[in-house]
């Protein structure tokens, strides 16, 4: 492999997300690996135990998660891919809380739950953002040779024509070398693309497969070198390739995006997309996740690693162990094209008013067509947004406005209207709903404050019960007299038959 000089590297950067996902419904995936069970007790800290110097936490709410190999699996499942798991849990509480979870989200369990095992479980104590405590429940000695053997003829049972399959390693004892040699022996016998997230120094037990993709911490520690200087970390990477007998090595470098290595290939670097990083904690499987569902669709390499960077800076943004979905992998595609990342599909928007909450930050909710942006629009906005921390705006659907408005409107399509009220510095959140009234969103957020125009009563706001009964108040802000699309289309038609 030719390798140029850091400027000649930069100059291969790709930054590139297709103009169509790959139709993730006809890829099919088995994941193998370490299962467990992600809890989080989420509140509030505001004084120190006078039992101990240690903060005294208000619990407000637990949640749970898939956690390792079934945090991959939950991925695959969020971007509509058909996947397998194969791991081991216990037959516990928690085992059997992880066998619901799998149902619930449509991932085919081909787990062993075995009586004497202990399900492997990370609860997480968290004060708002900041995690307090990580408490791990788990036994990490190796399976037994004739679990081993059993454990194997399942997986080997599970792989299908055309599927790939996901090591998912997180050193707990499942993924022997022995186990990791047979699979990926039998896998590259039927011509199966394997992917490894690897764990640990020895790395000698992933040769043979089609790719891992480590960390760049996880790199360093086995390659002993500076990944600082790419003039030694590419060269090293591209050695690793041909010394396990890879395909390709994805190295996943923070900040600094990816870079993909392939045999007989320039390195392929792919900028991080610049976002706001709440938890790094699961990127590592939206990764091998989004890439082994891209391969499985029929991707290439790079196109695989391109969404791939673009799913893990999704989850990033999210607090807990939460998988990537399609819809948000496709309103991020849109994004490139035109609007902003304020616009987001009802689902990724409700993700984010969670976060906001956790901060204790209010929010407030308006709505309306917006059609054709005018003064009165942006005094009601910035007037809103006074109302507390955050403003939201659902913006009514192309079909929603001619329903209400008449078959000639909308003047400007929905994705135009909501990228420029998310261009205003006063709005934080834009969410397009396609019903005629706001009602099924207002009751999905619960907004601190309902805001409208001074056309309306208190009486004829849409919501105001649902916000009344959560808590929170109804706000009307008095408008420009004068000032509305409908007599602005008018005008402009007056104006153009007159000429």
């Amino acid at each position: 492999m030719e390798f140029f000089s850091t400027q000649n590297l930069k100059s291969k950067i790709q930054n590139h997300i297709p103009a169509r996902l790959p139709e993730f419904s006809k890829a099919g995936v088995v994941v193998v690996g370490d299962v467990m069970l992600d809890r989080y007790m989420w509140g509030d800290v505001s004084r120190i135990s006078p039992e101990a110097p240690v903060p005294v936490l208000h619990c407000r709410e637990q949640t749970r998660a898939l956690g390792g190999a079934g945090n991959v699996a939950a991925n695959l499942a969020g971007l509509g891919v058909s996947v397998q798991l194969c791991g081991l849990y216990g037959e516990d509480a928690n085992g059997f809380c992880l066998q619901g979870m799998l149902k619930d989200q449509g991932i085919v369990d081909l787990c062993f739950a075995e009586p004497a095992y202990a399900t492997i479980t990370k609860t997480r104590i968290m004060a708002r953002q900041q995690q307090l405590l990580r408490i791990d429940e788990e036994q990490s000695e190796a399976v037994s040779d004739a679990f081993a053997e059993k454990f194997v003829k399942a997986v080997q049972s599970a792989i299908r024509p055309g599927c790939v399959l996901v090591l998912s390693d997180y050193g707990k004892g499942l993924l022997t070398a022995k186990i990791c040699r047979e699979i990926i022996h039998y896998s590259r016998f039927c011509g199966i693309t394997v992917l490894v997230d690897p764990k640990g120094l020895h790395w000698e037990k992933y040769r043979g497969a089609c790719c891992v993709t480590p960390n760049i911490r996880e790199f360093e520690d086995v390659s002993r070198k500076d990944s600082r200087d790419e003039k030694v970390l590419f060269p090293e990477a591209a050695a690793m390739v041909d010394q396990l007998d890879l395909e390709a090595l994805l190295l996943t470098r923070g900040q600094e995006g990816m870079v993909l290595f392939q045999k007989d290939a320039d390195p392929l670097v792919i900028p991080a997309r610049s976002r706001e990083v709440f938890d790094v904690s699961g990127a590592g499987d939206t990764v091998i996740a989004t890439l082994a569902g891209c391969l499985a669709a029929g991707c290439p390499w790079s196109q695989g690693a391109e969404i791939a960077n673009r799913a893990a800076g999704i989850v990033v943004g999210k607090l807990g162990t939460r998988p990537v979905r399609k819809d948000e992998l496709e309103q991020l595609q849109s994004e490139d094209f035109r609007g902003s990342p304020k616009v987001l599909p009802a689902g990724a928007g409700l993700e984010i008013i969670k976060q906001w909450r956790r901060q204790e930050q209010r929010i407030v909710f308006t709505n309306g067509c917006f059609d054709i942006l005018h003064p009165g629009h942006i005094k009601l906005l910035q007037a809103a947004a006074t109302q507390g921390d955050r403003l939201v705006v659902g913006l009514n659907a192309d079909d929603s406005v001619s329903r209400l408005k008449g078959s000639q409107r909308p003047i400007l399509k929905q994705e135009d209207r909501a990228a420029i009220l998310a261009a205003l510095e006063c709005v934080d959140l834009v969410i397009v709903f396609a019903e005629d009234t706001p009602l099924k969103l207002i009751e999905s957020i619960k907004p601190d404050v309902l805001v409208k125009g001074g056309d309306y009563t208190q009486k004829t706001v849409v919501g105001r019960e649902s916000v009344e009964s959560s808590g929170g108040r109804v706000c009307l802000v008095d408008l420009e007299q004068g000032l509305s699309t409908s007599r602005l289309v008018e005008s402009i038609l007056k104006n153009a038959q007159s000429k």
